[in-house]
């Protein structure tokens, strides 16, 4: 917003017009205000035209909410033109300066309160949220009033801006909107993770300081403080909103792979022929029968709760769960063997990570051997916590894990997952005709609840 006029250009006298070498100038000089006005537009111009090229190449924000930001981006370049073209006018060029500015003045006091509105559109997706057109609608039409009544303000043919009796409409409204903006920016913090949850409540904590500010000072310069402000809260609500899109981006891909991991869990083969051991127990051996059944529907049971485990897991429920398949296993195949030796189990891992390379190990490996042998050790190392999973089968070239049509997909999931979501390593160490030995690590401190 800009209360005084500042000339664009100075007139210089023919002496001053030469230049150190003697030669006559032909134009005059730009001014050392409109220089120091340049340098200030500068930096918010070039920036706003930075993030409306990120914001429209930008493939994780989605499309109403870069509708939106660019919209933004364009009323903030508008209205930084506006204070160009406003400053910019000749003090001389009376009486038609007196509406041109009054015009560009009023631009800028009603759309201030819009971009607010715009910003409360980008964090809340609500129906509600078309009530606050209302006091922005309100303060369009007070500013108006400006072309036939000074109740805002008004500029005299001299160039002076004589603000009015509701001259502070726009910074009343402005906070009144600011302060809706935080009560949602509190509430949609909840449901962000991280310190990235402070980044809208900074924002609207930062417009209000730019108001008061502008309603402190008679005149600021070429662009307002509560401009200068938005800009920079564009550019933060910008990193914000890529961060929560990119963060939802990566929950639908763990989602996914929690659901194709528990699909290659329960294969129908595995169904069949599971219930085809019950159904023979149950002529030769019901109580073995019961037994299996119980675990049988545990093991399904689990597959599923996996589904709903967002978060990371107890050790000791994976193991229990890896322990009930294993058990279902060797009674259909007694040459198999799973021991375990558990010297750390105080600690979160995911859903589904150890059962799976269990399962490989079992079906890829040790199922068609004499005497198969499988083991679980687990041991607590000074930075970080080790799983171990060693089968004498098979055994596998590590090459073939890429492939995702290959057997051994499932491990290849659980090393993304892990990677992902733990920043956990995965190391493959296998021998064909001797075996498999697969060691996880888990950084400490990095298992989130």
């Amino acid at each position: 917003m800009i209360e005084t006029d500042l000339g664009f250009w100075y007139d210089v006298t023919a002496a001053e017009r030469q230049d150190p070498a003697g030669r006559n100038a032909s134009v005059g000089y730009l001014s050392l205000e409109l220089q120091e006005q340049l340098n200030t537009l500068m930096l918010p111009f070039l920036v706003l035209i930075g993030l409306a090229f990120a914001v429209a190449v930008d493939p994780y924000v989605k499309k109403p909410v870069k509708q939106v930001m660019l919209l933004i981006d364009a009323i903030e370049l508008s209205i930084i033109l506006a204070c160009c073209l406003s400053n910019g006018l000749d003090a001389a060029w009376v009486p038609a300066y007196v509406t041109p500015q009054t015009a560009l003045s009023a631009y800028c006091y009603i759309m201030r309160p819009v971009i607010i509105v715009l910003f409360i559109y980008v964090i809340w997706d609500d129906p509600r949220r078309r009530l606050f057109w209302i006091p922005a609608g309100l303060n369009a039409a007070v500013y108006l009033t400006t072309f036939f009544r000074h109740w805002t303000f008004h500029i005299t043919p001299e160039g002076n801006f004589i603000r009015g009796a509701m001259g502070y409409t726009a910074h009343w409204i402005g906070i009144l909107l600011l302060l809706c903006q935080l009560n949602i920016a509190l509430s949609q913090s909840r449901k962000t993770e991280g310190r990235e949850k402070l980044i809208p409540i900074v924002n609207v904590m930062l417009i209000i300081l730019g108001v008061l500010m502008d309603s402190r000072c008679h005149d600021n310069g070429t662009i307002s403080f509560t401009e200068i402000c938005s800009v920079f809260c564009f550019a933060f609500y910008y990193i914000w909103l890529h961060l929560r899109f990119v963060r939802e981006h990566e929950q639908a891909l763990v989602a996914e792979q929690r659901i194709q991991i528990m699909m290659s869990q329960i294969q129908p083969h595995f169904l069949y022929n599971t219930l085809t051991t019950i159904q023979a127990l149950c002529l030769e051996n019901p109580r073995k029968a019961a037994t299996i059944t119980e675990r049988f529907a545990t093991y399904l049971r689990q597959n599923i709760d996996s589904l709903n485990e967002a978060k990371l897991i107890p050790f000791r429920k994976e193991l229990d769960h890896t322990l009930v398949y294993a058990q279902i296993e060797m009674e259909r195949f007694p040459n198999i063997h799973l021991d375990y030796e558990i010297e750390d189990e105080d600690f979160l891992l995911l859903a589904l990570t150890v059962q799976p390379l269990v399962e490989n190990a079992i079906r890829h490996g040790v199922r068609g051997i004499p005497r198969g042998q499988i083991e679980i050790i687990t041991n607590r190392l000074p930075d970080c916590h080790e799983i171990v999973i060693r089968d004498n089968g098979k055994g596998f070239c590590p090459e073939e894990l890429p492939g995702t049509d290959r057997p051994h997909i499932g491990i290849q999931n659980v090393r993304e997952r892990l990677k992902k979501l733990c920043d956990g390593t995965m190391t493959i160490n296998s021998e064909e005709g001797r075996g498999t030995c697969i060691t996880i690590h888990i950084p400490l401190g990095k298992e989130r609840p």
